[in-house]
């Protein structure tokens, strides 16, 4: 049997990730000296609750390789190959530490994809990969495949507040207090494994017609699933559907969920995206 793994960044639900017959483990998520593990004993409700009311932002801690080790040598004493599917190596440690795991146990039936994604990203690679698993792929046939697949995910959102952004240094104090003035809301997109400011708008209207205008002008691959997220904020993605009706009229299917800590922390409440492939 195959075992696909993965980490809480994924932003599955528990009852996808139960249907689709997929392990998660959970990332910690530290407020100041208070640890949590991702959707264990933190929902994205409390999180952002939580984050509402630090002064400081909180910080996540990837898997480590010795808890990595421990799955991954159960399941080889089963007889079972795993893939293990993480967030992006840019992104946190977890990557990492599963190579390491897979050294120290033998990397026979073993195989570690980077996804270059977080959030529903990484969330959508893994639904992915669990149809490709029960069409009848190997183990080192459906890990290639999903690593193809990387090569081929965009993903795209708007945020809602400056104020996390400026929290975590990633603007000036300054453009956050000129920005907010002027009503302004970043674009990020998940580009080469980071989070990358990619266009600014004024107004989630304005930016979600900036994000179709740009959308437009790839061949998105609609026999594929799209995913769209919030970040605790509902009404933001279904706006956000509305303006990509024409997409979710002709996909495959629709994923939607909630977008978790990692990307939460610096976009905060209120952001909202889609994440897809393009075709070959």
């Amino acid at each position: 049997m195959i075992r696909i793994i993965t980490d809480s960044t994924c932003d599955l639900s528990a009852e996808t990730l139960a249907r689709l017959d997929v392990e998660r483990l959970p990332l910690i998520v530290n407020f100041g000296s208070q640890s949590f593990r991702d959707g264990v004993d933190m929902s994205h409700e409390e999180f952002y609750r939580r984050l509402a009311e630090a002064d400081e932002l909180p910080t996540t801690s990837g898997l480590n390789p010795m808890d990595l080790a421990r799955v991954f040598a159960d399941h080889r004493a089963n007889g079972d190959e795993v893939v293990g599917i993480f967030l992006s190596s840019e992104l946190s440690s977890t990557v990492q530490s599963a190579n390491l795991a897979r050294e120290a146990v033998g990397p026979d039936g073993i195989y570690i994809v980077d996804s270059h994604q977080v959030t529903l990203g990484l969330g959508l690679l893994i639904e992915r990969a669990a149809a490709l698993r029960d069409s009848g792929l190997s183990a080192a046939e459906l890990a290639a495949a999903v690593e193809e697949l990387t090569e081929r995910q965009r993903l795209i959102a708007v945020v809602d507040t400056l104020k996390y952004l400026k929290m975590g240094g990633r603007i000036s104090a300054a453009a956050a207090v000129v920005g907010g003035m002027l009503g302004i809301s970043p674009i990020v997109a998940v580009q080469n494994g980071r989070v990358e400011l990619i266009g600014k708008s004024r107004g989630r209207k304005a930016a979600l017609r900036w994000m179709s205008e740009h959308t437009q002008k790839e061949e998105i691959d609609l026999s594929q699933t799209i995913a769209f997220g919030h970040s605790d904020c509902p009404e933001a993605m279904q706006e956000c559907m509305e303006h990509f009706s024409d997409l979710c009229e002709h996909a495959s299917s629709i994923l939607t969920g909630s977008i978790g800590c990692v990307v939460g922390t610096h976009a905060g409440p209120g952001a909202t995206g889609l994440t897809y492939f393009v075709k070959k």
